[in-house]
């Protein structure tokens, strides 16, 4: 008797564990079309937007998504027309087991070949940061877990105008970015726990970025580097000759950056360089007189603010502040640019001058000749008056 109970427990768990396999045979198969279905319905419905999604694998085993072929574009409104704005060809979303093991339960995802394109008058920077919420949206609906990880591979960001003479169609390609422990999942206990490494490839020139930074601070908290050297000028032309009327005959251009942030306050540079600019040659010939008038100024303005030895114009631009009223000294560049063009040449590299230490110490400001001569000081006028107030006030009439 108890022999046959057995053998029919044993019988029951067989077709209970049967029943299992093919509900997750049948789930596997199915689910993905009802994400796939929702997920094209949202992206349909979005504001502004519309967006589409190819396919989507689904890797239980491994807690996974993967979405196939998604574009997202800007729509008009009024004439329903439609803009390039987002795609890619692979998103990758899954649990990061790296964090998993120190006991965090956060997610990274791995984007291939995406393409961003800001077109003008089509998609601006602020808008784009409104009406992309409801992406994220869409993004948290698959993988509702913290991102601790982001990843991009072979990416490309474009600017377009359709409305200039000629086209502007720019573009930053080769773009690789990784960002590291978002969520400080790693139990790090350093000041600033995540990192961002990004390079890019930029018309024969090559973009670096460096960042560390602390995402989970109330306040921006970082500490960032950046440099672009050798971007080949010729190879934006249809950018001059559309905004600036001018042709580059030779040149390149580079870009270094610090910028640190800590409890509202900031502190940074930018210092641009232009080398072995020639704007006017011999293949403007052809140019009518206003045209050559125009870029023999600007040629003449290269030649004013450059450095002979190097043969390069640069300029050094500092900034600090608070985030609430940031400040640049303007007065400041323009010395700058004219001490690099009569007595030294600002070496093109990054001064490693600026940290999260930096932001702190609050530097009193220098005035330069031509800020002297030119700047009103505001501050000091104000305080000068409330200097002859007190004074005022300390006085005691005198009695009579």
């Amino acid at each position: 008797m108890e022999q046959k109970d057995h053998v029919k427990r044993r019988k029951k768990w067989r077709y209970i564990l049967l029943a299992l396999v093919i509900l997750i045979i049948v789930a596997r198969l199915i689910l993905p079309y009802v994400v796939l279905r929702y997920a094209n319905k949202t992206l349909a419905g979005m504001k502004g937007y519309y967006g589409h999604i190819e396919d989507i694998d689904l890797a239980i085993i491994r807690g996974a998504y993967k979405i196939d072929s998604i574009y997202l574009n800007k729509t008009d409104t009024t004439s329903g027309k439609q803009t390039p704005f987002f795609s890619a060809s692979l998103i990758d979303l899954s649990i990061e087991w790296k964090a998993l093991l120190k006991g965090s339960i956060v997610s990274k995802i791995n984007v291939d070949r995406p393409v961003l394109v800001f077109t003008k008058d089509k998609v601006e920077p602020k808008q784009v940061v409104r009406d992309s919420a409801d992406f994220k949206k869409v993004l948290d609906e698959f993988m509702p877990l913290d991102i601790n990880r982001f990843e991009i591979t072979n990416g490309k960001i474009q600017y377009k105008d359709n409305t200039s003479s000629p086209k502007v169609d720019i573009e930053m390609n080769r773009l690789k970015l990784v960002a590291q422990n978002l969520k400080n999942s790693y139990d790090s206990s350093a000041v600033l726990p995540a990192s961002v490494k990004a390079s890019a490839t930029v018309y024969e020139g090559t973009l670096t970025l460096d960042a560390k930074l602390n995402p989970l601070d109330a306040a921006p908290t970082f500490d960032m580097s950046a440099e672009l050297k050798n971007t080949n000028l010729v190879k934006l032309n249809d950018f001059f000759q559309a905004y600036a009327k001018i042709d580059v005959n030779k040149g390149t251009f580079g870009l270094y950056s610090e910028v640190a942030a800590k409890e509202q306050k900031f502190a940074g540079y930018v210092k641009p360089l232009i080398k072995d600019l020639d704007v006017l040659g011999k293949e403007d010939r052809k140019d009518n007189i206003f045209r050559k008038l125009w870029e023999g100024l600007a040629g003449g303005v290269g030649e004013i603010f450059q450095n002979q030895k190097l043969d390069q114009v640069a300029a050094k631009i500092p900034f600090e502040g608070r985030l609430d009223n940031p400040d640049t000294n303007i007065w400041f560049a323009i010395t700058t640019m004219l001490q690099n063009a009569f007595i030294h040449a600002l070496q093109p590299s990054i001064d490693n001058e600026i940290s999260i230490g930096s932001v702190e110490v609050q530097k009193e400001e220098k005035k330069t000749f031509l800020q002297k001569v030119f700047g009103s000081d505001k501050k000091d006028k104000k305080s000068g008056k409330k200097d002859k107030k007190s004074d005022r006030k300390d006085k005691k009439p005198e009695k009579k």
